[in-house]
Parts: C-alpha cells; structure tokens; sequence
C-alpha cells in the first residue's frame, strides 16, 4: 500500500474518532506529499526514497519547533509539535542504532578504499544510498568524520 492510500485512510479513521491532534499531523503529511506531486518536473509519482525523506523533514521540522518552543517555556505548544513527530514517525521504517550505522559505514569505507577525510565525499555518497530511509546524513557525516580521523 502506497503511503498517500495509507495516509488518506488513515485520516478517514482519525475523522471518524474525532482524533483533532492526529488529524493535523495527518493532513500535515498528506500537503507535503500534495506539494511534493505536483511540483513542477515531476511525473506525479512521488518515489519512496523521496516520501521518507520528506517525512524524515516534517518530523525534524516538529522536533526543532518543539525545542524552540520549550526554550520560551511554551510547553503547551512543544507537546503539540512533538505529538505530531511521534505520528509522523509512525509511518518511517525503523532508524539504524549506531552501532549498526557504525558497521555499515565501516563496510562503505572498505570498498571505497577511503582511508584519508579527503575521501569523505565519496563515502557519504555511496552511505547515503545504502542507507537511504533508515538514518539521519547527520549521523552518518558524524561516524564518517570520526572513522577517517577528522
């Protein structure tokens, strides 16, 4: 199931439970994947690569307005922002621990035979592939720097 059905369903459901909070996060998700569609170039399929890391932005979106909020001690409208991270969340594939991405990265490095931070780009290129959906480039920046000595 594509994830703008899943979405639209999703939504229905949220109507009919009167669920308000999930609704926004909901109809949030279904103006993204709208805007992403029908921008201009695009063939009106939205490929899965690009819907997860559109969602990876609203939610980091969510986490950052939740932070700002928290710092001008408006807990009431973190809360609202970091619920809807949490639904939007539901709809990405499970994040990569650390140590897994540690590994992986670790493996990207061997066959790209980078051994100096001057390679980095090379092994960011080929990690983000690998690991498109499954992690954060921030992390995986971090873990390239440490493992070719920056």
């Amino acid at each position: 199931m594509s994830l703008e059905i899943q979405i639209n369903d999703d939504i229905k459901s949220a109507m009919l439970s009167k669920d308000h909070e999930k609704l926004e996060a909901l109809r949030a998700i279904k103006a993204a994947l709208l805007l992403e569609k029908t921008k201009e170039g695009t063939t009106g399929e939205i490929p899965e690569t690009v819907e997860l890391s559109l969602l990876r932005k609203l939610v980091k979106q969510r986490k950052e307005s939740a932070e700002i909020y928290l710092s001008q001690n408006r807990k009431d409208l973190a809360d609202v922002e970091l619920f809807q991270a949490a639904i939007i969340e539901k709809y990405l594939p499970k994040s990569l621990s650390e140590e897994e991405v540690t590994e992986k990265v670790k493996e990207i490095i061997a066959q790209t035979g980078a051994t100096t931070i001057k390679d980095m780009g090379r092994v960011m290129g080929a990690a983000s592939k690998a690991l498109a959906g499954q992690v954060d480039n921030r992390l995986v920046s971090e873990i390239v720097k440490k493992l070719l000595g920056a």
